[in-house]
Protein backbone atom coordinates (compact mmCIF):
# COMPACT_ATOMS: atom_id res chain seq x y z
CA UNK A 1 0.00 0.00 0.00
CA UNK A 2 1.36 3.46 -0.92
CA UNK A 3 2.40 6.01 1.69
CA UNK A 4 -0.31 8.38 0.38
CA UNK A 5 -2.95 5.70 0.84
CA UNK A 6 -1.75 5.03 4.40
CA UNK A 7 -1.99 8.71 5.20
CA UNK A 8 -5.51 8.91 3.78
CA UNK A 9 -6.48 5.95 5.96
CA UNK A 10 -5.28 7.89 9.00
CA UNK A 11 -8.48 9.95 8.73
CA UNK A 12 -10.89 7.08 8.11
CA UNK A 13 -12.13 6.88 11.70
CA UNK A 14 -11.95 10.60 12.53
CA UNK A 15 -15.13 11.89 14.15
CA UNK A 16 -16.45 15.18 12.75
CA UNK A 17 -16.36 17.37 15.83
CA UNK A 18 -14.11 19.04 18.38
CA UNK A 19 -12.12 16.62 20.51
CA UNK A 20 -12.38 19.05 23.41
CA UNK A 21 -16.19 19.06 23.37
CA UNK A 22 -16.40 15.25 23.04
CA UNK A 23 -16.10 14.82 26.78
CA UNK A 24 -18.09 12.39 28.99
CA UNK A 25 -17.95 14.86 31.87
CA UNK A 26 -19.50 17.68 29.85
CA UNK A 27 -21.89 19.54 32.15
CA UNK A 28 -25.59 19.78 31.43
CA UNK A 29 -26.73 23.14 30.02
CA UNK A 30 -28.58 25.54 32.26
CA UNK A 31 -32.29 26.04 31.45
CA UNK A 32 -33.35 28.65 28.91
CA UNK A 33 -34.80 31.96 30.05
CA UNK A 34 -38.58 32.09 30.14
CA UNK A 35 -40.21 35.29 31.28
CA UNK A 36 -38.67 38.56 32.36
CA UNK A 37 -35.36 39.16 34.15
CA UNK A 38 -33.82 42.30 35.61
CA UNK A 39 -30.21 42.80 36.65
CA UNK A 40 -27.39 45.27 37.07
CA UNK A 41 -25.26 43.72 34.33
CA UNK A 42 -26.33 41.54 31.42
CA UNK A 43 -23.59 39.62 29.63
CA UNK A 44 -24.43 38.38 26.13
CA UNK A 45 -22.35 35.40 25.00
CA UNK A 46 -21.18 32.29 26.85
CA UNK A 47 -17.66 31.91 25.52
CA UNK A 48 -14.47 33.08 27.20
CA UNK A 49 -15.29 36.75 26.64
CA UNK A 50 -18.67 36.60 28.35
CA UNK A 51 -17.72 34.20 31.12
CA UNK A 52 -14.63 36.19 32.16
CA UNK A 53 -16.76 39.36 32.14
CA UNK A 54 -19.38 37.81 34.42
CA UNK A 55 -16.76 36.35 36.76
CA UNK A 56 -14.69 39.53 37.04
CA UNK A 57 -17.84 41.62 37.53
CA UNK A 58 -18.75 39.52 40.57
CA UNK A 59 -15.19 39.69 41.88
CA UNK A 60 -15.25 43.48 41.63
CA UNK A 61 -18.66 43.77 43.28
CA UNK A 62 -20.10 40.57 44.82
CA UNK A 63 -23.44 42.31 45.35
CA UNK A 64 -23.91 43.12 41.68
CA UNK A 65 -26.71 41.17 40.01
CA UNK A 66 -25.25 39.56 36.88
CA UNK A 67 -27.13 37.61 34.22
CA UNK A 68 -25.48 35.78 31.30
CA UNK A 69 -27.36 34.57 28.24
CA UNK A 70 -25.94 32.18 25.63
CA UNK A 71 -27.64 31.32 22.34
CA UNK A 72 -26.69 27.65 22.46
CA UNK A 73 -24.42 26.05 25.10
CA UNK A 74 -21.45 27.74 26.73
CA UNK A 75 -18.24 27.13 24.79
CA UNK A 76 -19.85 25.45 21.80
CA UNK A 77 -18.20 27.80 19.28
CA UNK A 78 -14.61 29.14 19.18
CA UNK A 79 -14.04 28.71 22.92
CA UNK A 80 -14.52 24.95 22.63
CA UNK A 81 -12.75 24.43 19.30
CA UNK A 82 -9.43 26.27 19.54
CA UNK A 83 -5.95 24.84 20.04
CA UNK A 84 -5.75 25.63 23.75
CA UNK A 85 -2.82 28.07 23.42
CA UNK A 86 -3.30 30.61 26.24
CA UNK A 87 -0.85 33.39 25.39
CA UNK A 88 0.19 36.43 27.38
CA UNK A 89 0.19 38.55 24.22
CA UNK A 90 -2.72 40.99 23.95
CA UNK A 91 -1.72 42.04 20.42
CA UNK A 92 -1.75 38.76 18.47
CA UNK A 93 1.97 38.36 18.92
CA UNK A 94 4.77 40.73 19.72
CA UNK A 95 5.57 41.54 16.07
CA UNK A 96 2.01 42.70 15.39
CA UNK A 97 1.96 44.78 18.57
CA UNK A 98 5.34 46.34 17.87
CA UNK A 99 4.24 47.33 14.37
CA UNK A 100 0.98 48.93 15.50
CA UNK A 101 1.70 50.33 18.99
CA UNK A 102 5.49 50.71 19.32
CA UNK A 103 5.20 53.42 21.98
CA UNK A 104 2.99 51.22 24.17
CA UNK A 105 4.59 47.84 23.55
CA UNK A 106 6.40 47.55 26.89
CA UNK A 107 3.19 48.48 28.71
CA UNK A 108 1.15 46.03 26.60
CA UNK A 109 3.63 43.25 27.27
CA UNK A 110 3.54 43.96 31.02
CA UNK A 111 -0.26 44.01 31.09
CA UNK A 112 -0.36 40.81 29.04
CA UNK A 113 2.00 39.02 31.42
CA UNK A 114 -0.10 40.21 34.36
CA UNK A 115 -3.24 38.97 32.61
CA UNK A 116 -1.77 35.48 32.09
CA UNK A 117 -0.73 35.42 35.74
CA UNK A 118 -4.32 36.35 36.58
CA UNK A 119 -5.63 33.41 34.57
CA UNK A 120 -3.22 31.05 36.33
CA UNK A 121 -4.34 32.45 39.69
CA UNK A 122 -8.03 31.97 38.78
CA UNK A 123 -7.33 28.36 37.75
CA UNK A 124 -5.97 27.75 41.26
CA UNK A 125 -8.53 29.89 43.14
CA UNK A 126 -11.59 28.27 41.54
CA UNK A 127 -10.04 24.81 41.06
CA UNK A 128 -10.58 25.01 37.30
CA UNK A 129 -9.73 21.49 36.11
CA UNK A 130 -8.50 22.50 32.65
CA UNK A 131 -5.07 20.83 32.29
CA UNK A 132 -3.29 24.19 32.64
CA UNK A 133 0.44 23.90 31.92
CA UNK A 134 2.71 26.99 31.78
CA UNK A 135 4.95 25.20 29.29
CA UNK A 136 5.70 28.00 26.81
CA UNK A 137 5.82 27.93 23.02
CA UNK A 138 8.44 27.47 20.31
CA UNK A 139 8.18 29.22 16.95
CA UNK A 140 10.08 26.98 14.55
CA UNK A 141 11.80 27.71 11.24
CA UNK A 142 11.27 25.08 8.55
CA UNK A 143 12.95 26.94 5.66
CA UNK A 144 16.45 28.49 5.53
CA UNK A 145 15.11 32.03 5.03
CA UNK A 146 13.00 31.61 8.18
CA UNK A 147 16.16 30.82 10.17
CA UNK A 148 17.60 34.19 9.19
CA UNK A 149 14.29 35.90 10.03
CA UNK A 150 14.19 34.31 13.48
CA UNK A 151 17.78 35.34 14.17
CA UNK A 152 17.10 38.93 13.08
CA UNK A 153 13.91 39.06 15.15
CA UNK A 154 15.69 37.74 18.24
CA UNK A 155 18.39 40.38 17.85
CA UNK A 156 15.75 43.10 17.47
CA UNK A 157 13.99 41.92 20.63
CA UNK A 158 17.29 42.22 22.46
CA UNK A 159 17.88 45.77 21.20
CA UNK A 160 14.38 46.80 22.31
CA UNK A 161 14.64 45.17 25.72
CA UNK A 162 11.91 42.64 24.90
CA UNK A 163 13.90 39.39 24.88
CA UNK A 164 13.42 38.42 28.53
CA UNK A 165 12.30 34.80 28.73
CA UNK A 166 12.98 34.21 25.02
CA UNK A 167 15.77 31.93 23.81
CA UNK A 168 17.09 31.32 20.29
CA UNK A 169 17.50 27.62 19.46
CA UNK A 170 19.72 26.38 16.63
CA UNK A 171 18.94 23.17 14.74
CA UNK A 172 20.41 20.85 17.35
CA UNK A 173 18.80 22.70 20.24
CA UNK A 174 15.32 22.86 18.74
CA UNK A 175 15.39 19.19 17.73
CA UNK A 176 16.49 18.33 21.25
CA UNK A 177 13.20 19.86 22.41
CA UNK A 178 10.97 18.34 19.71
CA UNK A 179 12.41 16.11 17.01
CA UNK A 180 11.26 16.81 13.47
CA UNK A 181 13.49 16.62 10.39
CA UNK A 182 11.78 19.82 9.18
CA UNK A 183 12.92 21.94 12.16
CA UNK A 184 15.92 24.16 11.42
CA UNK A 185 15.77 26.64 14.32
CA UNK A 186 13.39 28.03 16.89
CA UNK A 187 12.52 30.85 19.26
CA UNK A 188 11.45 29.54 22.64
CA UNK A 189 9.16 31.74 24.74
CA UNK A 190 9.52 29.95 28.05
CA UNK A 191 6.82 31.68 30.17
CA UNK A 192 4.55 33.62 27.86
CA UNK A 193 2.19 30.81 26.83
CA UNK A 194 0.26 28.12 28.71
CA UNK A 195 -1.39 25.02 27.28
CA UNK A 196 -4.85 24.07 28.49
CA UNK A 197 -8.03 22.14 27.67
CA UNK A 198 -10.23 24.82 26.08
CA UNK A 199 -13.64 23.32 26.83
CA UNK A 200 -12.76 22.42 30.41
CA UNK A 201 -11.75 26.04 30.97
CA UNK A 202 -15.18 27.17 29.70
CA UNK A 203 -17.02 24.69 31.88
CA UNK A 204 -14.91 25.61 34.90
CA UNK A 205 -15.60 29.31 34.39
CA UNK A 206 -19.32 28.59 34.11
CA UNK A 207 -19.24 26.65 37.39
CA UNK A 208 -17.32 29.46 39.09
CA UNK A 209 -19.83 32.03 37.83
CA UNK A 210 -22.76 30.00 39.12
CA UNK A 211 -21.09 29.60 42.51
CA UNK A 212 -20.66 33.38 42.73
CA UNK A 213 -24.36 33.91 42.00
CA UNK A 214 -24.36 34.68 38.26
CA UNK A 215 -27.66 33.62 36.70
CA UNK A 216 -26.79 31.72 33.52
CA UNK A 217 -29.32 30.93 30.79
CA UNK A 218 -28.34 28.70 27.88
CA UNK A 219 -30.25 28.12 24.64
CA UNK A 220 -31.29 31.77 25.01
CA UNK A 221 -30.24 33.86 21.99
CA UNK A 222 -30.34 37.63 22.37
CA UNK A 223 -32.51 38.87 19.51
CA UNK A 224 -32.25 42.64 19.80
CA UNK A 225 -31.04 45.43 22.04
CA UNK A 226 -32.93 48.66 22.75
CA UNK A 227 -32.88 51.51 25.24
CA UNK A 228 -35.56 51.23 27.91
CA UNK A 229 -35.68 54.43 29.90
CA UNK A 230 -32.39 54.69 31.78
CA UNK A 231 -31.72 50.98 31.23
CA UNK A 232 -31.30 48.60 28.27
CA UNK A 233 -33.66 45.85 27.17
CA UNK A 234 -32.70 42.65 25.38
CA UNK A 235 -35.39 40.45 23.86
CA UNK A 236 -35.03 36.65 23.85
CA UNK A 237 -37.30 34.01 22.26
CA UNK A 238 -39.32 33.36 25.40
CA UNK A 239 -38.68 36.41 27.52
CA UNK A 240 -36.32 39.32 27.96
CA UNK A 241 -33.83 41.04 30.24
CA UNK A 242 -33.77 44.62 31.50
CA UNK A 243 -30.32 45.68 32.65
CA UNK A 244 -28.56 48.84 33.76
CA UNK A 245 -25.47 47.82 31.76
CA UNK A 246 -24.81 45.30 28.97
CA UNK A 247 -21.53 43.65 27.93
CA UNK A 248 -21.44 42.05 24.48
CA UNK A 249 -19.10 39.10 24.07
CA UNK A 250 -20.56 37.65 20.87
CA UNK A 251 -17.34 37.94 18.83
CA UNK A 252 -17.94 36.56 15.30
CA UNK A 253 -21.72 36.38 15.63
CA UNK A 254 -23.70 39.45 14.53
CA UNK A 255 -23.19 42.19 17.09
CA UNK A 256 -26.32 43.68 18.65
CA UNK A 257 -24.73 47.08 17.96
CA UNK A 258 -25.06 46.98 14.18
CA UNK A 259 -22.38 49.56 13.42
CA UNK A 260 -19.77 47.16 14.88
CA UNK A 261 -20.51 44.38 12.37
CA UNK A 262 -18.28 45.59 9.47
CA UNK A 263 -15.21 45.40 11.70
CA UNK A 264 -15.07 41.59 11.76
CA UNK A 265 -15.26 38.77 9.24
CA UNK A 266 -15.34 35.00 9.86
CA UNK A 267 -12.25 33.08 8.79
CA UNK A 268 -12.57 29.33 9.16
CA UNK A 269 -9.72 27.36 10.71
CA UNK A 270 -9.39 23.56 10.93
CA UNK A 271 -7.67 21.04 13.20
CA UNK A 272 -7.01 17.33 13.67
CA UNK A 273 -6.41 15.34 16.86
CA UNK A 274 -4.50 12.07 16.93
CA UNK A 275 -5.11 9.03 19.05
CA UNK A 276 -2.98 8.96 22.24
CA UNK A 277 0.67 8.29 21.46
CA UNK A 278 2.30 5.22 22.95
CA UNK A 279 5.36 5.68 25.14
CA UNK A 280 7.55 4.59 22.21
CA UNK A 281 5.89 7.02 19.80
CA UNK A 282 6.23 9.90 22.26
CA UNK A 283 9.88 9.04 22.85
CA UNK A 284 10.52 9.12 19.10
CA UNK A 285 9.34 12.74 19.01
CA UNK A 286 10.89 13.90 22.27
CA UNK A 287 8.69 16.81 23.34
CA UNK A 288 9.59 16.21 26.95
CA UNK A 289 8.83 19.78 28.00
CA UNK A 290 5.37 19.82 26.35
CA UNK A 291 5.61 23.27 24.76
CA UNK A 292 3.15 24.46 22.17
CA UNK A 293 4.64 24.89 18.70
CA UNK A 294 3.95 26.91 15.58
CA UNK A 295 5.90 27.20 12.37
CA UNK A 296 7.07 30.48 10.87
CA UNK A 297 5.29 30.41 7.50
CA UNK A 298 2.48 32.78 6.60
CA UNK A 299 0.26 29.71 6.14
CA UNK A 300 1.35 28.29 9.47
CA UNK A 301 0.56 25.20 11.52
CA UNK A 302 0.08 25.14 15.28
CA UNK A 303 0.47 21.95 17.28
CA UNK A 304 0.61 20.76 20.88
CA UNK A 305 0.23 17.78 23.17
CA UNK A 306 -2.96 17.15 25.10
CA UNK A 307 -2.92 15.89 28.69
CA UNK A 308 -3.32 12.30 27.42
CA UNK A 309 -0.49 12.73 24.87
CA UNK A 310 -2.50 13.21 21.72
CA UNK A 311 -1.17 15.70 19.17
CA UNK A 312 -3.43 18.50 18.02
CA UNK A 313 -2.39 19.65 14.54
CA UNK A 314 -4.17 22.69 13.07
CA UNK A 315 -3.93 25.74 10.86
CA UNK A 316 -2.58 26.29 7.34
CA UNK A 317 -5.84 26.84 5.46
CA UNK A 318 -7.77 29.98 6.46
CA UNK A 319 -11.08 30.01 4.59
CA UNK A 320 -13.24 33.12 4.20
CA UNK A 321 -16.74 32.34 2.87
CA UNK A 322 -18.12 34.83 0.36
CA UNK A 323 -20.53 37.17 2.11
CA UNK A 324 -18.99 36.57 5.51
CA UNK A 325 -21.73 34.31 6.79
CA UNK A 326 -21.30 31.94 9.75
CA UNK A 327 -22.78 28.56 8.85
CA UNK A 328 -22.47 25.05 10.25
CA UNK A 329 -21.79 23.80 6.71
CA UNK A 330 -18.37 25.49 6.84
CA UNK A 331 -17.32 23.67 10.02
CA UNK A 332 -15.95 20.70 8.06
CA UNK A 333 -13.68 20.67 5.04
CA UNK A 334 -12.42 17.20 4.02
CA UNK A 335 -9.87 18.59 1.53
CA UNK A 336 -8.27 20.61 4.34
CA UNK A 337 -8.24 17.58 6.65
CA UNK A 338 -6.39 15.56 3.98
CA UNK A 339 -3.89 18.37 3.51
CA UNK A 340 -3.31 18.69 7.25
CA UNK A 341 -2.76 14.93 7.59
CA UNK A 342 -0.17 15.00 4.79
CA UNK A 343 1.64 17.90 6.45
CA UNK A 344 1.54 16.14 9.84
CA UNK A 345 3.40 13.09 8.58
CA UNK A 346 5.90 15.28 6.72
CA UNK A 347 6.68 16.97 10.03
CA UNK A 348 6.72 13.72 12.02
CA UNK A 349 7.55 10.81 9.68
CA UNK A 350 8.43 8.69 12.70
CA UNK A 351 4.71 8.68 13.56
CA UNK A 352 3.63 7.02 10.30
CA UNK A 353 0.64 4.83 11.09
CA UNK A 354 -0.85 7.06 13.81
CA UNK A 355 -4.60 7.60 13.34
CA UNK A 356 -6.67 10.73 13.80
CA UNK A 357 -9.73 10.45 16.04
CA UNK A 358 -11.28 13.91 15.53
CA UNK A 359 -11.41 16.53 12.77
CA UNK A 360 -13.16 19.87 13.08
CA UNK A 361 -13.28 23.53 12.16
CA UNK A 362 -14.80 26.78 13.27
CA UNK A 363 -14.96 30.50 12.65
CA UNK A 364 -12.39 32.99 13.96
CA UNK A 365 -13.54 36.59 14.53
CA UNK A 366 -10.96 38.35 12.36
CA UNK A 367 -10.41 42.09 12.22
CA UNK A 368 -8.06 44.09 10.02
CA UNK A 369 -5.50 44.74 12.77
CA UNK A 370 -5.55 41.09 13.97
CA UNK A 371 -6.11 41.91 17.64
CA UNK A 372 -9.10 42.92 19.71
CA UNK A 373 -10.91 46.24 19.58
CA UNK A 374 -13.32 47.75 22.08
CA UNK A 375 -16.03 50.35 22.36
CA UNK A 376 -19.28 51.55 23.91
CA UNK A 377 -22.77 52.39 22.68
CA UNK A 378 -26.03 53.81 24.02
CA UNK A 379 -24.34 56.52 26.09
CA UNK A 380 -21.88 54.15 27.74
CA UNK A 381 -24.51 51.68 28.92
CA UNK A 382 -23.30 49.01 26.46
CA UNK A 383 -19.71 47.83 25.94
CA UNK A 384 -18.27 45.36 23.44
CA UNK A 385 -15.01 43.58 22.65
CA UNK A 386 -14.32 41.60 19.47
CA UNK A 387 -11.75 40.84 16.79
CA UNK A 388 -9.35 38.62 18.74
CA UNK A 389 -8.39 36.87 15.47
CA UNK A 390 -7.64 33.48 16.93
CA UNK A 391 -5.56 34.47 19.95
CA UNK A 392 -8.34 35.08 22.43
CA UNK A 393 -7.95 32.26 24.95
CA UNK A 394 -5.93 34.57 27.19
CA UNK A 395 -6.68 38.02 25.78
CA UNK A 396 -10.44 37.72 26.38
CA UNK A 397 -9.86 38.05 30.12
CA UNK A 398 -8.12 41.38 29.49
CA UNK A 399 -11.00 42.35 27.18
CA UNK A 400 -13.47 41.56 29.95
CA UNK A 401 -11.65 43.94 32.27
CA UNK A 402 -11.70 46.61 29.56
CA UNK A 403 -15.46 46.24 29.07
CA UNK A 404 -16.07 46.51 32.81
CA UNK A 405 -13.85 49.60 33.01
CA UNK A 406 -15.75 51.20 30.12
CA UNK A 407 -19.15 50.40 31.63
CA UNK A 408 -18.02 51.91 34.94
CA UNK A 409 -16.92 55.06 33.12
CA UNK A 410 -13.48 54.70 34.66
CA UNK A 411 -10.26 55.98 33.13
CA UNK A 412 -7.79 53.21 33.90
CA UNK A 413 -4.41 52.14 32.57
CA UNK A 414 -6.31 49.79 30.26
CA UNK A 415 -8.79 52.33 28.88
CA UNK A 416 -5.99 54.87 28.35
CA UNK A 417 -4.22 52.60 25.87
CA UNK A 418 -4.19 53.66 22.23
CA UNK A 419 -5.05 50.03 21.45
CA UNK A 420 -8.27 50.41 23.44
CA UNK A 421 -9.12 53.93 22.24
CA UNK A 422 -8.78 53.21 18.50
CA UNK A 423 -10.54 50.94 16.04
CA UNK A 424 -9.26 48.87 13.12
CA UNK A 425 -10.33 49.71 9.60
CA UNK A 426 -13.70 48.10 8.75
CA UNK A 427 -13.93 45.58 5.96
CA UNK A 428 -15.50 46.81 2.71
CA UNK A 429 -18.76 45.37 1.37
CA UNK A 430 -18.80 42.47 -1.08
CA UNK A 431 -17.40 41.72 -3.57
CA UNK A 432 -14.49 43.88 -2.38
CA UNK A 433 -14.00 42.05 0.93
CA UNK A 434 -13.82 38.62 -0.71
CA UNK A 435 -11.53 39.90 -3.49
CA UNK A 436 -9.15 41.61 -1.07
CA UNK A 437 -8.98 38.64 1.28
CA UNK A 438 -8.47 36.21 -1.61
CA UNK A 439 -5.67 38.34 -3.05
CA UNK A 440 -4.02 38.59 0.36
CA UNK A 441 -4.20 34.81 0.86
CA UNK A 442 -2.72 34.18 -2.59
CA UNK A 443 0.06 36.68 -1.92
CA UNK A 444 0.89 35.14 1.45
CA UNK A 445 1.05 31.65 -0.06
CA UNK A 446 3.32 32.99 -2.79
CA UNK A 447 5.61 34.62 -0.22
CA UNK A 448 5.99 31.25 1.51
CA UNK A 449 7.40 29.78 -1.71
CA UNK A 450 9.57 32.81 -2.54
CA UNK A 451 11.78 33.02 0.57
CA UNK A 452 9.25 35.20 2.39
CA UNK A 453 9.40 38.06 -0.13
CA UNK A 454 6.23 40.16 0.08
CA UNK A 455 4.79 41.33 -3.22
CA UNK A 456 3.43 44.79 -4.04
CA UNK A 457 -0.03 43.96 -2.68
CA UNK A 458 1.34 42.85 0.71
CA UNK A 459 3.70 45.81 0.91
CA UNK A 460 0.78 48.13 0.20
CA UNK A 461 -1.29 46.43 2.90
CA UNK A 462 1.65 46.86 5.29
CA UNK A 463 1.76 50.59 4.61
CA UNK A 464 -2.00 50.87 5.20
CA UNK A 465 -1.68 49.07 8.53
CA UNK A 466 -3.40 45.96 7.16
CA UNK A 467 -0.29 43.79 6.89
CA UNK A 468 -0.70 40.28 8.20
CA UNK A 469 1.82 39.11 10.78
CA UNK A 470 0.98 35.94 12.64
Amino acid sequence: MSRHSNRSRSLSDARPGSYWLDEPGRPRPEPALTGAETCDLLVVGGGYSGLWTALLAKERDPGREVVLVEGREVGWAASGRNGGFCAASLTHGLANGLTRWPDEIHQLERLGARNLDGIEAAVARYSLDCDFERSGEIDVATEPYQVAELQEWYEELGRRGLAEGVEYLDTEAVRDQVDSPTFLAGLHDRRGVAMLHPAKLVWGLKRACLELGVRVYEHTPALDLKAHGAAMAVRTPHGGVRARRVALGTNIFPNLVKRVRPYTVPVYDYALMTEPLTAEQLASVGWKNRQGLGDSANRFHYFRLSADNRILWGGYDAVYPYGGRVRAAYDHRPQTYAKLAEHFFTCFPQLEGVRFTHAWGGAIDTCSRFSAFFGTAHGGRVAYAAGYTGLGVGATRFGADVMLDLLAGERTERTSLEMVRTKPLPFPPEPFAWTGIALTKWSLARADTHDGRRNLWLRTMDRLGLGFDS
